[in-house]
């Protein structure tokens, strides 16, 4: 902590900027007016025969008698319960006294980018236990299997063919890709192949900077995407469909009773949320041999 007060009283403070939030801006934001919110939903899996999980419609002639034809949505409920995340320091009193900076608006800002950083975190890959329940955890998650004779910690160009083949149809607008910065030297090196010849298909030449999009939608690097080579190390993601509940809004508070005796003051940050995916499995295309679904991740390479 005694960094905070350098000889020259400097009033800047250098920090390792974390990223900002992946999944939060492009998600479905509602608040929780209680600790549990209800919400009511289509079961809509498959397209074989109806649209929302029982609509159908036909074509018919005058007078057609349609009494006996079932034809009603099937419903669902998505539940989400309020999950805490907190934070905590202890900075000394002289520190706080002392400091060149306002150490309050510091650590509110510092906490803010923190909480945000595990709320991704979390968002990606929790277990939905205790936490909310990650896109890798989705019902709905997509995994695409990895090419015949494929290296392990590789990526080739058929497998984000494969991946954009499996995206819903309707999330073309406003699907990204999540990717761990380890799988870009794959992406840098990918080829297509072209009877005996072929080339680069992403990166053609190094004077500028490297393609901002694979097949028209953005790709976003983060560390917390998981490591080149396992599940969700690239991810094709409608985030429209993740669903976040606030229920408690970041609150700070600070106690100089807790530790009266060291003359420390304790710093808690809390904020009580949940997110999940809105819909629980793949959908079954009218015609097609494969599912589809606003999220897609590419199986593990080992």
């Amino acid at each position: 902590g005694g960094f905070l007060v350098p000889e020259e009283f400097r009033p800047d403070l250098m920090m390792i900027p974390l990223e900002q939030s992946i999944i939060r801006p492009r998600a479905f934001t509602m608040p929780m007016a209680s600790n549990q919110l209800r919400i009511p939903s289509i079961k809509d899996t498959s397209h074989a025969t109806n649209v929302f999980g029982g609509v159908s419609a036909s074509w018919g002639s005058e007078a057609e008698d349609l009494s006996s034809t079932t034809n009603q949505p099937s419903f669902g409920q998505i539940v989400l319960d309020a999950h805490k995340l907190t934070g905590y320091t202890v900075l000394s009193n002289e520190l706080i006294q002392d400091s060149a900076i306002a150490v309050d608006t510091l650590l509110s800002r510092m906490f803010g980018e923190a909480l945000a950083y595990f709320e991704d975190v979390a968002f990606i890959s929790g277990t939905g236990a205790g936490q909310p329940q990650g896109i890798l955890n989705s019902g709905c998650l997509i995994s695409v299997a990895k090419e015949t004779g494929q290296g392990a910690t590789t990526l080739v160009k058929e497998n984000l063919d494969k991946m954009y083949s499996r995206l819903l149809p309707s999330s073309h607008g406003n699907a990204v890709w999540i990717a761990n910065p380890d799988i870009f030297p794959q992406l840098a090196s990918l080829s297509q192949a072209v009877g005996t010849g072929g080339g680069p298909v992403w990166v053609s030449q190094m004077a500028g900077g490297p393609p901002t999009s694979i097949y028209g939608h953005p790709v976003i690097f983060t560390e917390k995407a998981p490591t080149l080579g396992t599940v969700g190390d690239i991810m094709l993601v409608d985030l429209s469909y993740y669903l976040i509940g606030d229920r408690q809004a970041l609150t700070t508070s600070a106690s100089p009773h807790v530790r009266f005796t060291t003359q420390e003051t304790v710093y808690m940050f809390t904020e009580r949320l949940d997110g999940r995916m809105w819909i629980d499995a793949p959908l079954t295309p009218r015609t097609g041999s494969n599912t589809v679904s606003p999220a897609i991740a590419l199986a593990t390479r080992a």
